[in-house]
This record gives C-alpha cells, structure tokens and sequence, in this order.
C-alpha cells in the first residue's frame, strides 16, 4: 500500500484527500464567528479570566487573613470616632475630684451566687499620710447597675447638636471607671475615646499633605528630568539628611503659644506633613522615568494634551496600588509623629486630647510605678500602629495579584 492509499483509509469517511499532485479544496465556512467555538470556558474558567483588575486584587487581599482582620479592625476605630461622644460614658474634661487617679474598676455579673447582670461595686478609699497616696477598695454592700444606651454628662455632638445619650453609663450614684481615672479625676477610658479622634485623623491629614507634595514634585521631577529633577533630587538630600525629631522640636517651637488648639492640631499635620513627603517623590519620580517613554504617553503628548493631564490621568493611576500601599506605611509613621512631639509636650496640648497628650503625664517613672494605668494610651498605639502595618503588607501583595 501507498503511502497516498494510507492517508484516504486514515482519513474519515466524510472527508476526501485529493489525489497526488492536484490542488488541494478549500472550505469557507459561511456560519457566524464564534472565539470560544474550539476552547469553551466553564463557569469557574470565566469567573477567572473574566474578572477585573480589582476583584483579583481583593481575591488576593482576602487570602492575607491577618491583613483582613487588621483592615477590619481599623475600619471598626475609624468608625468609631464619629461617635465617641455617644460611646464615651463620661465627658472628657469632667473632673471626679473624689476619684483622683482611681484604679481600674471591674465589671461583675455575679453577687453572693445570685446573677444580677454588669455591676460595679462602690468605692471606698482613705489617704496615706505617709505617702500621701490615695487608696482606694471596693465595697461589696454598694452595688451599681450599669446602664445602657442612658442619660449621662451632656456634650455637643460634633460641636453641633446638644445631647447627653451615651452607649452606657455608671448606675445613679456609682462610678464607672474602667480604666482608672488620672490625676485630675478624669475617666482613662473616655478620654482614650476621645483621644483616638485626634491620633488617628492627624495620621489621614497629614499622609494627605504629604502625598499632595509628593506626587507633584516627585512627577514634574520624573517627566520632565533635566535640571529641574537635578535640584529636586537635592532639595530632597537635603531634608533626609536633617534629624526628624530636633527638627520635629524645632518646627513645633515656633509655633506661637497663644494660637488656638485647632491651629495647633493644624499646624502639627503640616509639619508632619511637611517632612515625609520626599520618600514618596522619590518613589514617583522613578516610576514615572520608566513610565514617560510609553507608547501612550507618547500618543497623549501629540493629541495635544497637557502636562497635568499626563501625569495625573494616564501615568499617576498606573501605580495607584503602590502609592495604597505607601499609604497604610505613611500614616503610623504619622500617628508614632505627633504622640511623640505631645508626649514630649511640644505638640498637641490640652483642652486637646489625643493619645500623645495623655502619655504626657506618664513621663514620670515614679508616677508609671505607683498609677501603671496611666501608660494605657501607649496600647492602641501598638495595636493601631501594627494594623496599619499588617495591612500595608497585604495591599502590597494584592497590588500584583498576576504574580
């Protein structure tokens, strides 16, 4: 058998092979185009190949469990603070002189076997003479329901709307003190409420500032190069080479004394600002240097259109992710900032309360010593500080979710 003879048996039935040396017969098929017609893709394979840039982003971020549960718990003190009259049981500024630097009290549900729900027990408490410390016990014939959703110390809502609702409240005549009271009789755990609006938003405005300089000097730097990215590039030596903290003390200094918390508070975000903003140029510049010679920057630049256009339409979105990422690194950098400058008692200063004033008044070793829950504040520094860090590594890794 030939090798011709071969083919024709191999060869379906339906279909006939030209004998050797004629031309072989094309076939046109007339039916619509179809491009999934050779490789049909299941539902699992569409759900895939289909999804946007950001549901693969978010499928990623959700595998990071720690960095979920940390953008959680953040999203749960952010919001928080729009609330904190309402959830603080006492105002901030008012003064329990009977229960000066008061221990913390404990909830009990429980009296002599019998249930009776969250209770506080009264406070009893006699001076040392000797050393001239309060000492305060509990009295267990004294008991004082806590209250829910109740009637307590009258406050402005956001400085707008006059209300004294609170989540909860000590029982009338008792004391609710949670995390102990400082040396003029204020609730800790009120004032931490309060405090967290302070800390947490200064970190949001000031990464604002900071990214606001960033992004514009470091991509007029990056596209344009020459000499202006010759003296940008110095201009930011320059300032990394400075000390951070003197010239944190120096900048907060000048700051005139009898300016108005509100300035103050202000004027802390733009010194934070002010001196984190070259890491993110940097970071700006070199992207945009590798991005600026793209093929559709190139066609942007001959229909006609501008600079900003450029750099903040076309070439600022393509490395968004990134800037996300610097972005939950930034802000604890902020919020580590001004504890440190009010805590040294060059930043914020009272009626301002945040979490930096509060540890002021822990400065004193022998003070941590005898009252150790005056350094509580330095807590949801901590646990603020590593959320925001564990959610950085988690948007960094969901900002490549190809890789």
């Amino acid at each position: 058998m030939n090798a011709d003879a071969a083919l024709s048996d191999a060869a379906p039935s339906t279909v006939r092979l030209p004998p050797s040396g004629a031309p072989m017969t094309h076939y046109v098929a007339t039916g619509p185009f179809d491009p999934n017609a050779t490789e049909p893709m299941t539902k699992a394979q569409e759900r895939v190949y289909l999804a946007s840039q950001l549901t693969l982003m978010w499928w990623k971020f959700r595998r990071h469990r720690l960095a979920l549960i940390s953008g959680i718990f953040l999203l749960v003190v952010y919001f928080s603070i729009l609330f904190c009259e309402f959830l603080a049981p006492y105002d901030y500024q008012a003064r329990h002189t009977d229960f000066i630097r008061s221990p913390p009290q404990g909830i009990h549900l429980f009296h002599e076997g019998s249930f009776i729900g969250p209770f506080t027990y009264g406070l009893d408490y006699k001076l040392d003479l000797e050393t001239l410390r309060r000492t305060y016990t509990p009295d267990e014939s004294r008991i004082y329901p806590v209250r829910f959703f109740c009637r307590g110390d009258s406050y402005r809502f956001w400085g707008l709307i006059e209300s004294n609702l609170h989540l909860m409240c000590p029982g009338e005549g008792g004391t609710l003190f949670l995390l102990g009271t400082d040396r003029l009789g204020r609730d800790m755990l009120s004032r931490m409420i309060y405090g967290a609006r302070i800390s947490l938003t200064i970190g949001l405005i000031g990464v604002a500032v900071s990214f606001s300089l960033g992004i514009v000097i470091g991509g007029l730097a990056g596209y344009y190069g020459g000499i202006f990215d010759l003296l940008t590039q110095r201009a930011i030596e320059v300032v990394q080479s400075l000390p951070h903290i003197p010239l944190w003390l120096a900048l907060s200094a000048i700051m005139p004394p009898d300016w108005s918390p509100i300035l103050v508070y202000f004027g802390i975000t733009v010194i934070l600002g002010l001196m984190d903003w070259t890491g993110l140029a940097r970071a700006v510049r070199s992207k945009l240097l590798s991005l600026r010679e793209d093929e559709y920057v190139v066609a942007a630049q001959l229909m006609g259109a501008r600079t900003p256009r450029i750099v903040f339409r076309h070439l600022v979105p393509g490395f968004m992710s990134h800037l996300i990422a610097m972005a939950t690194i930034a802000i604890p950098g902020m919020i580590l900032g001004e504890t440190a400058l009010s805590f040294l008692g060059l930043g914020l200063r009272p009626p301002i309360t945040s979490w930096g004033v509060m540890l002021n008044e822990a400065q004193n070793i022998n003070i941590v010593v005898l009252y150790p829950w005056l350094i509580l504040p330095v807590v949801p520094v901590i646990c603020v500080i590593l959320a925001f860090n564990f959610l950085g590594d988690g948007l960094r890794d969901a900002a490549d979710p190809y890789r």
